[in-house]
């Protein structure tokens, strides 16, 4: 049976940091922020908004859209790493929020949890969602799967640059207008590490940056040498002598904590798919130097981060490499659209890759692209740390839904924030009842309960 995504909606909050203005407050050359990291905008939330409020938007947004009425879902998931509770789940937040539009008790007959692992959450969640749908269980109803976050690092640390806040909801069923995902060739890598984390109680993570970056790196080309086994043993994409499965993917989706981290993925990818094809010889000749190799091949991500001349000199032969005609030409047809809604927004933890999906479609659409079965092939990654790899291809219903996607026009106007306002979010110092922006057609947060009988609840309205 067919399983897909129907639809897509997202939110994301009207306040925004510039990329420029946090650089110079920052002593900074804004040009590292929008060229080096692809930051142009980081969306910040309101003194009264939280990842609930955020993932109710989107999914009313969807429901309202595809007038859908709750007894056609069956399943809410709902994927963070946000959370708000060590044991209520923010599932069902969302479904009391969207119970005060619908009626009370309207969503009572629709399972869900809250998942969480790291940024790759939102993908599992997808995968079990999907795997519902084509064993028959949903019968004849749909699932919601969100994705929802705040990005949000220690002000003067490094990852301060990469934040952002968001959550798209996607609507999946058996007869999908918009993408069918490929079925049996998913790929999963994972492994214990401590690269990016939280711990109970602390609101911002503790991050090994350049640990992260290069074991997200690794466990991605893990699960994909295992999705392309499943896909060519699956007969799913058929081989010519010289080429390389990314040949048969029209278009990538990368996790993306920033918007070129997308590009240093695409080129570790490529450099180790075409480096034993023909065409390398002609790729490196055009670099100028021979690609470097570390001293242990099998070493630790330590060892090889430590070895500081083979890291310089791996990262001179990239960035000859992204130079190259082959590598260009790959990057503007495939991967280039999914990264625009991304230097937009920033940073969405577990949304970030349906950003890249979203943007993708949309900003290939304007181009006067025919995407009706292009292949989408999508690398997600959550530290700690798990990889996931799949497909899927673009049903001929799409135009349906791709020619109304207008991020700017969906987030509506925003408003830039003061650095001085962005701290006082920033270190809560402003109580939900002291937003900066007045609520339209939203949900929001409106009180946090303090008195020890009933501290932590959380109240919400929705204000028309």
């Amino acid at each position: 049976m067919a399983a897909g995504i129907d639809d897509i909606a997202l939110y994301i909050p009207r306040l925004f940091v510039d990329s420029a203005d946090f650089a110079r407050a920052r002593g900074l050359d804004p040009a590292k922020l929008k060229t080096g990291l692809g930051i142009s905008k980081m969306a910040i939330v309101d003194a009264n908004q939280d990842p609930a409020c955020l993932a109710a938007n989107a999914c009313l947004k969807l429901m309202q859209k595809n007038k859908i009425a709750p007894k056609d879902i069956g399943r809410l998931y709902v994927a963070t790493e946000s959370a708000l509770d060590e044991s209520k789940a923010l599932n069902s937040y969302v479904i009391g929020m969207l119970e005060q539009v619908y009626g009370t008790d309207s969503f009572e007959h629709c399972g869900g949890i809250e998942c969480k692992f790291a940024c790759v959450s939102g993908s599992y969640a997808l995968y079990d969602n999907c795997n519902w749908i084509r064993a028959g269980e949903a019968e004849g109803k749909s699932a919601i799967v969100v994705v929802s976050d705040i990005a949000k690092y220690d002000l003067g640390s490094a990852g301060e640059y990469t934040q952002g806040a968001g959550s798209i909801a996607m609507l999946l069923n058996d007869s999908p207008r918009l993408l069918q995902f490929d079925s049996k060739v998913t790929s999963t890598s994972i492994k214990n590490e401590y690269d990016f984390y939280r711990p109970f109680g602390k609101e911002t993570p503790i991050v090994h940056g350049q640990y992260s970056n290069l074991l997200y790196l690794i466990q991605v080309k893990k699960a994909f040498e295992s999705y392309k086994k499943k896909a060519l043993e699956s007969k799913l994409i058929k081989l010519k002598e010289g080429e390389t499965i990314l040949d048969h993917i029209d278009y990538l989706c990368m996790h993306l904590p920033y918007s070129t981290m997308g590009k240093k993925a695409l080129a570790y990818l490529l450099r180790r798919e075409w480096r034993h094809l023909p065409r390398w010889k002609q790729i490196v000749e055009q670099t100028g130097m021979d690609e470097p190799a570390p001293r242990n091949p099998r070493g630790t991500i330590e060892s090889i981060l430590a070895d500081d001349e083979y890291m310089g000199k791996d990262h001179e032969f990239t960035r000859l490499f992204t130079k190259t005609k082959e590598f260009q030409q790959f990057y503007d047809d495939k991967l280039a659209s999914s990264l625009v809604a991304s230097a937009m927004i920033g940073n969405l933890y577990t949304a970030s890759l349906y950003l890249g999906l979203r943007s993708c479609l949309e900003f290939e659409f304007q181009k006067g692209v025919d995407l009706e079965g292009k292949r989408i092939g999508f690398g997600s990654y959550g530290s700690g740390s798990s990889a996931m790899v799949f497909s899927g291809v673009i049903q001929p219903a799409y135009r349906e839904l791709v020619k109304d996607m207008n991020i700017e026009a969906e987030i509506g106007q925003r408003r830039k924030l003061s650095l001085e306002e962005y701290e006082e979010i920033h270190e809560n110092r402003r109580g939900p009842h002291q937003s900066l922006l007045e609520a339209k057609k939203e949900f929001v947060l409106v009180n946090v309960e303090k008195s020890p009988e009933s501290r932590g609840e959380r109240k919400y309205a929705f204000y028309d």
